[in-house]
């Protein structure tokens, strides 16, 4: 839907072409005038474009504005540069070029829109000035749903900026029933928790958590607010209060385990540890992949010293110890396996890297089914990791293009090496065409059949353009007038002119009738005949050019594929060079999870065993509780 929304935006800026209703509504300061495509290089990249193919449509759109065959429309197809380098990922050279491109030509709302989702791609990259930069240049107002995404986009590049003050400021003189609202205030109550404002940021948290809501993503967001303040009341030793926050949290939803672990923590803070227990063991029962859950099988066993039941305490740590050793195997496992490589190739080997929808559109939807992925749940879930994710991807669909493109070059070669094969086949010909001057014989042709026609028209020869029979009557006529020429005069001999002289005189007489018609008729076939003429004379320069160029030609095409597939073998060696790098990276950040996990459980094994010992020597002594495990903490 983003990549939709931008699309559509960034072609409201270039072509201006708006048809329905409610546009011809808008103000005419709002709208762009109304243009065509007169260039047919820009209806192709046009084309590319709206199909999704946005790689394919900046390369022909850099190639046709190098070769200069879009002068119709070069400030909107720069335009259009912009926002496809965008979608790529290219942010530093799409900001360039918006920087350079939304002048005040362009309608207010169109910028307003075009700089929004520049500043969203500059939030997702991280680079939060930037992002507080491009929603400044916004003049106005944005639709209701964007004005609030914008606010809530600007509240947090300054949490991130750590401009505390301020993004309170912001949100505090805004208003809004959007969820963006609830999500800005979640993010900012958090922040300022982190900070060490307790009091800022119970405010915040505390108006998300106790709102009323039936959507399903606003109870998410409500048990992650009640969640964040519950833990920081205990971390301010206020179990009394982090109770009443704990207990908004609902038991079947994601936050619920964490919750459950708070409760006790929260419970066994006012030394209710039987009450403690209630949540405790119900936890236990849960994943044991959660480190909520593992934390879990340490406090039960605490809870049972506390209560003085040291049998049934060392029991459970007994139980704890035996499933914290199997889990660290299955870490090690996992790690090995993506030491070995395998972490990428699961998570993109149901992906198709030639698909369209490329950059920084693009998410993974679903995890792979390999025993690691279930420890990386929320290292993948994280923003860096899916923006690495991407650029992996990127890199991958980058080299399927060149190994396409090393394909193309083969086929450009091979369709040279043919036409040096037949131009070596056609030469001799074409020499003994040029040899034979056939455009000199084929002039001197036409001189005579205009020596012939000026003839006809001085002499008047109505016979010599009468069809073939016509003419072919008027000589067997001429025939007959000789034969009886040579005859004696006589009555029959006379009779025999006079009926001689009628035919003649029938068939003058039709010859006369269409000489002029046919005049003109023949001088417009010689004007075909001079146009055609003139055709040959082109086409035969034409040849004599393709016979001293062509060698030459052949040899710079030549040139050229050898000097593209010297740089396309630079440009994959490059390529392999960062996609390993980007492959070890994300290699590293997952195995740092995987080992932070393991390092927590080596920590809760090490409690444990300690916590048993202490259970040990204390049998013999007076009973006293074993110490606290630790965490007790998000």
């Amino acid at each position: 839907m983003l990549r939709k929304a931008f699309i559509v935006c960034l072609l409201a800026a270039t072509s201006g072409m708006t048809s329905l209703p409610a546009a011809a509504a808008r103000k005419k300061a709002d709208r762009i005038p109304a243009t065509r495509v007169q260039d047919l290089h820009y209806g192709d990249v046009l084309f590319q474009t709206f199909i999704g193919e946005d790689f394919e449509a900046l390369t022909r759109l850099e190639a046709y504005s190098l070769w200069q065959q879009m002068p119709h429309h070069k400030g909107e197809a720069d335009l259009l540069a912009g926002g496809l380098y965008l979608q790529l990922g290219m942010h530093n050279e799409a900001g360039r070029r918006f920087e350079t491109l939304l002048g005040p030509e362009i309608p207010a709302s169109v910028k307003a829109r075009a700089w929004f989702y520049l500043a969203k791609v500059w939030y997702v990259r991280g680079y939060y000035d930037r992002t507080i930069d491009s929603l400044g240049r916004i003049e106005g107002k944005l639709e209701p749903a964007q004005e609030a995404e914008r606010v809530h986009l600007a509240a947090n590049a300054l949490m991130h900026l750590e401009r505390y003050d301020d993004a309170i400021a912001l949100l505090s003189g805004w208003t809004s029933r959007s969820t963006w609202m609830q999500y800005a205030r979640f993010n900012l109550g958090v922040a300022l928790l982190r900070s060490n404002r307790l009091a800022d940021g119970a405010q915040f948290l505390d108006a998300v958590g106790a709102q009323h809501s039936r959507d399903e993503e606003m109870l998410a967001l409500q048990d992650k607010a009640n969640l964040a303040l519950g833990f920081a009341y205990m971390q301010a030793n206020d179990p009394a209060k982090a109770m009443q926050s704990l207990e908004r949290v609902r038991l079947d939803g994601p936050q619920s385990s964490r919750a459950l672990l708070g409760l006790g923590w929260a419970n066994a803070a006012l030394e209710k540890y039987d009450d403690a227990l209630t949540p405790w063991l119900a936890l236990r029962e849960r994943n044991l992949l959660d480190a909520a859950v593992q934390e879990a099988w340490l406090a039960v066993p605490y809870a049972f010293s506390r209560l003085g039941a040291n049998a049934q305490a060392a029991e459970y740590y007994e139980q704890a110890l035996t499933s914290f050793g199997s889990e660290q195997g299955r870490i090690d496992a996992s790690i090995a396996r993506i030491r070995e490589g395998g972490l990428l190739n699961n998570l993109l080997g149901a992906d198709d890297a030639n698909s369209p929808q490329r950059g920084w559109f693009w998410q993974l939807q679903e995890l792979p089914d390999a025993p690691e992925s279930r420890y990386l749940f929320p290292v993948l879930a994280s923003n860096d990791f899916q923006e690495g994710l991407k650029n992996f991807r990127d890199l991958a669909y980058l080299g399927s293009t060149l190994s396409r493109w090393d394909e193309n070059m083969v086929v450009y070669a091979n369709m040279i090496e043919t036409r040096e094969k037949a131009y070596a086949e056609r030469i001799p010909r074409a020499d003994a065409l040029l040899a034979g001057g056939a455009t000199e014989a084929l002039a001197s042709r036409r001189k005579a059949v205009e020596g012939r026609f000026n003839d006809i028209i001085i002499m008047e020869d109505v016979a010599a353009l009468g069809t073939a029979e016509q003419r072919a009557q008027w000589q067997r006529i001429a025939g007959i007038e000789a034969g009886l020429a040579a005859e004696p005069d006589s009555e029959e001999t006379t009779a025999k002119r006079d009926r001689l002289r009628l035919v003649k005189g029938v068939l003058y007489w039709d010859l006369r009738q269409s000489y002029r018609e046919r005049l003109n008729r023949q001088r417009g076939e010689l004007k075909s005949l001079d146009a055609a003429l003139a055709e040959a004379n082109r086409r035969w320069l034409r040849v004599e050019q393709a016979r001293r160029t062509a060698p030459s030609t052949t040899g710079d095409f030549a040139a050229r594929i050898d000097a593209l597939q010297a740089r396309m073998t630079s440009l994959r060696a490059k390529l392999r060079d960062a996609a390993k790098a980007q492959s070890d990276l994300l290699a590293d950040i997952a195995v740092a999870e995987l080992e932070t996990q393991k390092q927590r459980i080596a920590d809760y094994e090490l409690q444990a065993r300690f916590a048993l010992a202490t259970i040990y020597d204390r049998a013999a002594e007076s009973p006293r509780p074993a110490p606290a495990p630790g965490a007790g903490t998000p």
